[in-house]
């Protein structure tokens, strides 16, 4: 696969960039060969990726942390296949540039790989992704390699899985433990034996990250893992200040969202109780 190059501006719902040039998932592999640092953060709907891609974001992952930010669940367990597929559709029609990740959700690949393959086949045909996620170690490396056999793209992500919380039982930083970081490293490489182009690691200690990202050929991307990683990742709402509840170490806002738009709600709320709204100028004769 190579970086391709689109012939003609193409326009969706009003959002039209000329020739953009399509990141895919060597481009990934060849920016951290050359030490190039990739920027990634998640949408899931058609306005946020739209502004987010024409940003220039590079990778684009519709998380199933939408089951958070979108449907209010304590957990990323209970967002379907279905759902997915809904918000990645979303997504797609408002990018033209970054390369579009789809998360596979809770038990859409841990029965069995060949259930796994044609989950993974949905979110691509289905949903348009360019790519497919998922969480875990040696245990899915033969669902991996049925997937990435197939011809889809796979992502992997050790250390804090969020489909794992009720194992885990918190969402403190993994791999502390000698023994953890010994299975991770090994998982690591598993995981690029399997075929996956890149590979997310959550909340671990920012010495094991570099560990990793050091052995590996593919790239690494980073949250709560430290700066070495060879990407970083961020929950757009978080990162915007939409959430002022979720605070974690590694999370840096960039603006402060919730009180624009409490503002600005709360502004047209009193134009309206003041008839203020609409004025000569927003009515039609």
């Amino acid at each position: 696969m190579s970086t391709q190059t689109s012939n003609s501006s193409e326009t969706t719902a009003g959002h039209s960039t000329p020739n953009p040039v399509k990141v895919t998932t060597q481009t990934v592999v060849e920016m951290k060969q050359r030490g190039e640092k990739i920027s990634m953060l998640t949408a899931y709907d058609f306005t946020m990726a739209r502004i987010i891609d024409t940003a220039g974001i590079d990778v684009i992952l519709v998380g199933d942390s939408a089951s958070n930010v979108m449907a209010g669940n304590e957990t990323t367990v209970p967002i379907t296949l279905d759902h997915m597929i809904y918000h990645t559709q979303c997504v797609v029609r408002g990018v033209d540039r970054a390369l579009v990740i789809a998360d596979m959700p809770f038990m859409s690949y841990q029965v069995t790989p060949k259930e796994a393959l044609t989950n993974a086949g949905r979110l691509m045909k289905e949903a348009g992704a360019h790519a497919v996620k998922l969480e875990g170690g040696r245990s899915i490396t033969d669902t991996v390699k049925k997937i990435v056999d197939a011809g889809i793209p796979v992502m992997g992500h050790l250390g804090l899985t969020p489909q794992s919380i009720y194992q885990f039982g918190t969402y403190k930083v993994r791999a502390k433990e000698q023994a953890e970081a010994d299975q991770l490293l090994e998982d690591a490489q598993k995981l690029q034996e399997a075929g996956v182009f890149a590979l997310v690691l959550e909340k671990i200690p920012s010495t094991l990250a570099a560990q990793v990202t050091k052995q590996l050929h593919i790239p690494t991307i980073g949250i709560g893992a430290g700066q070495e990683c060879d990407g970083q990742v961020l929950v757009v709402h978080d990162m915007l200040g939409m959430n002022k509840n979720f605070s974690p170490r590694f999370l840096r806002r960039y603006a402060d969202v919730e009180s624009v738009m409490t503002e600005a709600v709360q502004e047209y709320v009193e134009d309206v109780k003041n008839k203020d709204f609409p004025n000569e100028n927003e009515q039609y004769a």
